[in-house]
């Protein structure tokens, strides 16, 4: 078996190579490629690699290049991880948009839309030059924003599935508070990327929610950083991702005070950085749980097998993934991609039956994905009309003024990534 890592440079690749070096018997690999144009984070990062298969005894070979064909040519899976601009865009798109007001975050908001018309081409490109190469390779994305990328991979006909680890944290997390191994948890995950709630929590076919809420719903809301009172009023689970809708103009103020999580990233990164340079290291460091991204391999893991029908793996599983609705939520248009479980095997990812959305979730999953329609109409067509549409839809801006002025700032702080501009 033979992965392609596309982004193979950053620095939470490691926490990657130690899942596929742990679960090998789950994914076998025989060849794993790390694809990046930075040749010098990419010789660190390749390096540590090596050396964490080598001393969790993997016999897979890992090798790394900037050239994408040649690496996906024979390639079994192609995982996308990338980061358009670096820590430098993210650290704008979680800036300027407070100046308007507005909560300033890499995915959601104004900022998720700047990293989506940076993304988009560039993913497009990419998958693109995969199609042509390997038409039979299945691309996995992990790059955010997840919905809009995903859904912009399956409008062009692309054999994607999207991913994010909100889902398995959750299940890690229950699974912890339960005392239970998480594989008997399964989550009624329904929504959007970083637009979801977890409805239901089943402890072998048994539901717990109410447990988990009953004992541990202060715990659980402080993970979030919402009010348990909130939690156990709605007797859900937010996403985290909803303390920007929930609590929009206090995030703003902690934001304004707190400095930007680009810049302490980029810190964490330049220290990373100087560990994967030792020879004598020969683990992922402790310091790579505070870049973020928990339990991302192994979720990349279950999906690509599930993906490749290998083994255990060909009967097909249940996972939490992004994937096009197809008429699961009634009140979305069939193209939209939603997050929600289904069922992944060798043929791709198809949804489970969804209960209906209660009203307080559906308004608000149907008004982001109208935003995020235009966000990809923006981020392959450009043009500052489609942008003003895009954050003029959004529920977090929705004021002329404000769209005016959110515009004039994302593009100006883009220009460089926006061929129209």
């Amino acid at each position: 078996m033979k992965l392609v890592v596309v982004g193979g440079g950053s620095t939470y690749t490691p926490e990657l190579i130690d899942g596929f070096a742990r679960l090998r018997d789950t994914l076998p690999i025989g060849e794993l490629v790390l694809v990046d144009p930075a040749a010098d984070r990419l010789d660190l990062v390749g390096g540590l690699a090596r050396r964490i298969f080598a001393k969790q005894g993997h016999p897979g070979r890992i090798t790394v290049t900037g050239e994408l064909e040649p690496a996906v040519a024979d390639a079994d899976a192609v995982l996308l991880q990338l980061r358009v601009g670096g820590q430098a865009a993210r650290n704008e798109d979680e800036t300027w948009p407070l100046e308007c007001g507005c909560v300033g975050q890499e995915t959601t908001g104004a900022g998720g839309l700047a990293k989506a018309l940076r993304t988009v081409p560039v993913v497009l490109d990419i998958a693109e030059r995969v199609r042509r190469a390997n038409p039979d390779a299945w691309i996995v994305d992990f790059t955010n924003p997840v919905g809009i990328v995903t859904r912009a991979l399956l409008t062009h006909g692309h054999k994607a599935v999207g991913l994010c680890n909100v889902a398995i944290g959750f299940q890690r997390k229950f699974a912890a508070l339960l005392g239970v191994a998480p594989e008997r948890i399964a989550l009624d995950h329904v929504g959007l990327n970083h637009l979801t709630w977890e409805r239901g929590v089943r402890l072998d076919g048994r539901e717990v929610l109410p447990q988990l809420l009953a004992e541990h719903a202060e715990r659980i809301a402080a993970d979030l950083h919402l009010p348990a009172s909130l939690v156990r009023r709605l007797g859900v689970v937010p996403s985290y991702y909803l303390r920007y809708f929930y609590q929009h103009d206090q995030v703003v103020e902690e934001l304004r005070a707190e400095g930007s999580r680009a810049s302490a990233v980029a810190a964490i990164e330049r220290e990373l950085l100087e560990m994967y340079a030792d020879p004598a290291l020969e683990e992922k460091p402790a310091l790579l749980e505070k870049r973020g991204g928990a339990y991302y391999s192994e979720a990349a893991v279950q999906l690509i097998a599930a993906l490749l029908g290998g083994g255990a793996a060909a009967a097909g599983s249940e996972q939490v993934v992004n994937v096009a609705n197809a008429g699961t939520l009634p009140f979305l248009p069939d193209d939209a991609v939603i997050e929600v479980p289904a069922l992944v095997d060798a043929r791709g990812a198809v949804p489970l039956p969804v209960a209906p959305v209660e009203p307080l979730y559906a308004g608000l999953i149907a008004h982001t994905t109208a935003y995020e329609a235009l966000a990809l109409e923006a981020a392959v067509l450009g043009g500052r009309d489609r942008v003003f549409a895009a954050l003029l839809a959004h529920p977090l801006v929705g004021q002329l003024d404000l769209a005016e002025r959110l515009t004039d700032r994302l593009i100006d702080h883009n220009r460089a990534h926006l061929a129209w501009a």
